[in-house]
């Protein structure tokens, strides 16, 4: 095999690991699946996208061996290969963040507009979980939160959330946080609780975050 022959071999190979990638639903398909497996109905009403469409966008993930499918029953859950395609996705959100004014500036706005613009970080979370001077909020769905979260974490979907704030502690400050900085239900807890004077703050990463470090985690 002649030098370039080889060249060319793997970065072809690479560049269709890329392509498979480079569409907004199957980056938001590989963002759903961090949090656990999905059936293809469960991914579609997610995305707001017909099935058929979003078994096509499956196919091209499985097709990159992004994303594998396990049988249960009648039905197929789709899942992420393994973590190397978590890490590969946040690795492209993070230079996204960082070098991609657009983004940046989106997340400003819409943060801005729900004052929920203050965030942490993972290390000053720990910090405070040490000082035990925290609440920690998921506001993800139930079967995210049983699949896997923070250790220490109480779960309210966001959807529930409206019906807890009578009652909600303000001696301590509390920590949202759901799917990763793209994740909406953060941003809209945040709104809700400071609305009602209790001080609050975003979690800046998610749940998959977390894991990836090999911090406590909770099933």
């Amino acid at each position: 095999m002649k030098k370039q022959e080889f060249k060319s071999r793997i970065y072809t190979e690479l560049a269709m690991l890329a392509k498979a990638m480079s569409n907004p639903h199957r980056l938001q398909i590989i963002d759903l699946l961090a949090q656990g497996s999905r059936t293809v109905e469960e991914i579609a009403d997610q995305l707001s996208i017909s099935i058929a469409n979003t078994s096509q966008h499956l196919q091209v993930l499985k097709g990159a061996n992004l994303v594998a499918v396990d049988k249960q029953g009648h039905y197929a859950h789709y899942r992420l290969a393994n973590d190397q395609v978590l890490g590969s996705w946040h690795g492209l959100r993070d230079l996204g963040i960082n070098r991609m004014a657009e983004i940046d500036r989106t997340l400003r706005e819409f943060r801005e507009e729900r004052d929920s613009f203050a965030s942490v970080s993972i290390n000053e979370l720990l910090e405070k979980i040490n000082l035990d001077n925290v609440l920690i909020l998921d506001v993800r769905p139930h079967k995210e939160y049983n699949a896997g979260h923070i250790s220490g974490a109480i779960s309210i979907p966001i959807d529930e959330l409206p019906q807890q704030l009578a009652n909600w502690p303000k001696d301590k400050e509390t920590i949202v946080y759901c799917r990763g900085p793209f994740c909406v239900f953060a941003d809209d807890a945040v709104q809700m609780l400071s609305q009602k004077g209790i001080p609050v703050r975003r979690l800046e990463e998610g749940f998959p975050d977390w894991k990836l470090r090999n911090l406590p985690v909770g099933v």
